[in-house]
């Protein structure tokens, strides 16, 4: 069964470059200390591009321009700067965007680039826009896109080559409060393929990776998450967009009950598939903990279940005065359960003294019913690089029984045996997120190169929270009225719960080592990191 996303449109706000900037800046906050190279080379590369416009196919010219290190250390990661994308567009693509009777256009960039060293290669996607740019009123129209992207690791030693392929250009006329499509909503406007006869085959620079280079610094580490990193043993990457040659499946040299598989682990698989496949942004993670019920002084252990999140969008708020002594970004991602295929924890039973002298095991299971909202507010102190960060986790989940024993007799508490609304928590932002969900909280603590303190949603950490349990409804079967026997030992408020989050594993820069890596996967593309549930 196919796990339906369901992720709601996102706002529009101050994307383009300050979007960029702040996802490059969090993503390199939350590793320790990447390499830099002390001298840099640049490259500025033109390509012969084919681009399928509304009038037909047309030869385009784009130039690629980066700055990348002279060379680097394997295993350390370092990040191509100065990124820029100029597209010169024909007269045929002018006309058709003045027929919209446009005076101005923006753009946004998607740019496929392939990552190999030796038989290993990885796809990046190099994201760029523009301001606004008059139509001219005949001939061709040149754009400009810049944007940060992902960060890059070498495995071993070796020339590391950046190779562009198949480019995505969206248009959007008219201002920017009219925006309605492009490459940075999603939706580009016009697909290109690299010509055959592109000069070096679209090769835009080699960096060497060696054991110990000068002019890098620090201690070898994974991809940043979010970055790149050439697959071992040959794997090929699909292009921008089409993640078909790097799904959740088993790797070969991981079998079904190998080190690093769900199975054997003893817990439940967490990754994506072919019905809902990753995106480079996609990460998974497990979650597990303790949850109280008040009424009966003692808490339900809940087992670790998956989580599919969807990347998100660094934005900087620009409903805020700006802060001249912090740079302050927010992170707006969705999630979900997901237990084959379903969403929803795996079972888990609890056993109780109901009324103080009567055993109730109750068998359980909590189903998402409605998006899972990750909020982020980061807030980095310009001064010492000292940042914060606060996340709220909003999700409506209902608690659905199973199976019942009361004092060891089964009794059957049918099939729609369920709380009646969702777990409620009393939410800090009712009017922004109104209606019955659990809202749980995280706090992370940093210096900038430093590891994280606390909670963040790429290396986890502790979430609580407090919720209302509701009354049951639909209990048992044949007459028996069993409702009131759950409410009475279970619902009411003031329960605790405390989650564990681990480690991220980003399935589409898969990392076959060891517990030491960072970004961490299994072989099979799973987390590697199962947390430990804390009371």
């Amino acid at each position: 069964m196919r796990v339906q996303r369901a992720v709601p449109p996102r706002p529009r706000r101050a994307r383009a470059t300050l979007t960029s900037t702040a996802a490059f800046v969090v993503l390199a906050a939350l590793v320790p200390a990447t390499a830099s190279a002390s001298d840099t080379r640049k490259a500025d590369v033109e390509l012969p591009y084919v681009c399928a416009l509304p009038s037909g196919k047309a030869p385009v010219t784009v130039r690629i321009s980066a700055e990348f290190p002279q060379r680097t250390r394997a295993g350390e990661a370092f990040t191509p700067t100065g990124v820029t994308t100029t597209v010169e567009l024909p007269a045929e693509a002018v006309a058709d965007l003045a027929r919209h009777d446009a005076s101005e256009v923006r753009a946004g960039t998607a740019l496929a680039v392939t990552v190999a060293q030796d038989s290993a290669t990885a796809t990046a996607t190099w994201r760029g826009s523009s301001g606004p740019v008059a139509l001219p009123a005949s001939g061709p129209l040149t754009l400009t896109t810049t944007g940060d992207v992902p960060s890059v690791t070498g495995r071993s030693d070796g020339d590391l080559t950046f190779t562009a392929e198949g480019l995505a250009i969206g248009l959007s006329p008219g201002p920017e409060d009219d925006a309605g499509g492009g490459a940075e909503t999603g939706s580009p406007a016009v697909e290109c393929a690299l010509a055959e006869d592109a000069p070096d085959k679209g090769l835009l620079a080699t960096v060497p990776a060696v054991a110990d280079a000068p002019g890098t610094s620090g201690s070898p580490s994974a991809p940043a998450p979010g970055g790149t990193s050439p697959a071992p043993g040959g794997t090929s990457s699909a292009p921008a967009g089409d993640s078909r040659d790097r799904q959740g499946e088993r790797s070969p040299e991981a079998p079904e009950n190998s080190p690093g598989t769900a199975a054997a682990r003893d817990v439940p698989p967490c990754r994506y598939d072919e019905e809902n496949p990753p995106t480079p942004l996609s990460l998974n993670a497990y979650v597990t903990g303790y949850a109280n019920v008040r009424k009966q002084k003692a808490a339900s252990y809940l087992p670790p279940s998956c989580v599919l999140i969807d990347g998100g969008e660094f934005q900087v708020p620009v409903d805020e005065p700006l802060d001249p002594e912090h740079l302050v970004m927010v992170l707006e991602t969705y999630g979900e359960l997901s237990y084959h295929g379903r969403r929803e924890t795996p079972p888990y039973a609890s056993t109780f003294l109901s009324f103080g002298f009567t055993p109730v095991k109750a068998t359980m299971v909590l189903k998402q019913t409605g998006p899972m909202r990750i909020d982020a507010r980061m807030k980095m102190r310009f001064s010492d690089l000292f940042m914060t960060t606060e996340t709220y986790v909003r999700v409506p989940l209902v608690a659905q029984v199973t199976a019942l024993e009361v004092n060891g007799t089964p009794l059957d508490v049918g099939s729609g045996c369920r709380t009646e609304t969702s777990l409620t928590s009393a939410d800090p932002d009712p009017a922004k997120h109104p209606g019955d969900h659990v809202v749980l909280y995280g706090k992370a603590e940093q210096v900038l190169g430093e590891d994280v303190t606390g909670y963040t949603i790429l290396t986890g950490g502790p979430l609580s929270g407090e919720v209302t349990i509701p009354a049951f409804t639909g209990c048992g079967t044949g007459g028996e009225d069993l409702d009131r026997l759950l409410t009475a030992s279970v619902s009411g408020p003031g329960n605790y719960i405390k989650q564990v989050q681990g480690q991220t594993c980003t399935p589409l820069v898969p990392v076959f080592e060891t517990p030491e890596t960072r970004g961490q996967c299994t072989q099979d593309l799973q987390p590697y990191q199962i947390p430990v549930a804390e009371r």
